[in-house]
């Protein structure tokens, strides 16, 4: 199926590949749906079904804001083994709803795993009763809107009649498309790996732009997997990978009251179940997850609002990770620093002031910086091959590299982030216009 991707988004950057996503296929124990529920003006796509027609293991890792939506108020309340379905809307955020939006979801939860009933029903010989507490949510969108409960059930019909069984490019494409806000970019991901002698796919989606800032989580970003493992691993495998992954990212330094990341596992590979975490043959499952999650989170860092610019910021040799952490982060979302990169004028005096004020102590007569491969400093001196001309030029490249050597341990950690531009402002003072 030839697919004219043009006609389904706005592609920011033509010639980019940070822009690029791969071709996901099909996913055994996966079917998909996207609708319009007429949420938006002019109408579009805005509503998202990924159901798992035999269930599936899944985890997930929620905001750690003190304001959260209705949907992660009901999401933590699921206690079951596996799940049926999970359904996303956007446009609303379904926070500052009160009684009324969680009451909203109770309803089309409701709804629709009746109709998943029905359609099982249909479709298999024998069959259980999709249950509302088999289903979870993800909402996004604008905070403290009335959720449009009534607009959501009616478009259920159409969405279990859309349902598909069988996974394209299109279909995942169309998904992620369903997923996005200020977003001008869908944003997939897929790796494909070996769990004893059973091939097993990772296949991801996730949507962010702005409000991007790591607290437990970031963004929505959803992670599918037809590898046979229990949800306790799913878990664990999770909370340690997001850590480098969604949770090394930012946009603005705002954290959004919805943020979530899951991950659903069918089974349907058949590989000899995985319940211990230190099982030799879950290895190379967990170094193509981290590169599922760290290539999602790449690309929603890259599809920051008003972005022109993709920033890599490292620290190494640091006395501690936190250490590492604190600076990267503190670089990372300085708007002296993202504003710099914006204009491409070689300031790193605002590298060393965000440096400085993340109060690590340092040793300023050991710290090296460079900007890709330009070194700037060298044992907190000016390098003698430092050429500001040279640098400035090359600051006009996509994707650009911040390293910052502090000589005083081994750990480190890497910050991923976006330049701020006026088209910044724009998008966000212009939000709900």
């Amino acid at each position: 199926m030839v697919i004219n991707l043009s006609n389904l988004f706005n592609v920011k950057k033509n010639n980019s590949k940070i822009s690029d996503f791969q071709d996901l296929e099909h996913l055994d124990g996966l079917a998909i749906s996207v609708v319009n529920a007429k949420l938006y003006n002019p109408p579009r796509d805005d509503v998202v079904l990924f159901y798992f027609r035999n269930g599936a293991n899944f985890a997930s890792v929620y905001t750690q804001s003190t304001i959260v939506s209705e949907n992660i108020k009901w999401n933590r309340e699921i206690k079951n083994k596996k799940i049926k379905a999970l359904f996303i809307n956007t446009r609303n955020a379904n926070t500052f709803t009160g009684k009324n939006g969680f009451q909203g979801l109770k309803e089309i939860a409701d709804e629709l795993s009746n109709l998943l009933t029905i359609k099982k029903k249909d479709d298999d010989e024998t069959y259980e009763k999709v249950k509302s507490n088999e289903i979870i949510f993800g909402c996004t969108g604008t905070i403290g809107e009335p959720f449009p409960t009534n607009k959501i059930k009616n478009c259920l019909p159409e969405l279990i009649e859309k349902i598909k069984y069988n996974q394209n490019k299109y279909i995942w494409v169309k998904a992620a498309l369903g997923m996005i806000t200020t977003d001008l970019v869908p944003k997939l991901a897929m790796e494909e790996c070996k769990i004893g002698n059973a091939n097993v796919k990772i296949y991801g989606v996730a949507k962010g732009s702005g409000m991007i800032y790591p607290n437990m989580a970031t963004t929505l970003g959803y992670v599918f997997t037809d590898a046979n493992i229990s949800s306790t691993i799913l878990k664990k495998l999770l909370k340690k990978n997001i850590e480098t992954t969604f949770n090394a990212i930012s946009c603005d330094g705002d954290t959004s009251t919805n943020d979530m990341v899951g991950i659903f596992a069918t089974g349907a590979a058949k590989n000899k179940i995985i319940n211990a975490i230190n099982d030799e043959r879950i290895d190379a499952f967990e170094k193509s997850l981290h590169s599922v999650l760290l290539n999602l989170a790449k690309r929603v860092t890259a599809d920051g609002e008003g972005a022109s610019k993709f920033i890599s910021v490292m620290v190494e040799n640091a006395k501690t990770e936190s250490d590492a952490k604190k600076i990267a982060f503190s670089i990372a979302n300085s708007p002296l620093v993202k504003t710099a990169f914006a204009g491409e004028d070689p300031n790193w005096g605002r590298i060393i002031m965000a440096i400085g004020k993340s109060q690590v102590s340092i040793n300023l007569n050991k710290i090296n910086l460079s900007i890709g491969e330009y070194k700037i400093l060298e044992k907190g001196e000016l390098s003698k091959d430092y050429n500001e001309i040279q640098l400035k030029e090359f600051m006009r490249n996509e994707k650009l590299d911040i390293k910052v050597d502090l000589k005083m341990g081994t750990k480190k950690f890497t910050a991923y982030t976006m330049d701020l531009t006026k088209k910044y402002i724009e998008i966000n003072a212009d939000y709900r216009s």
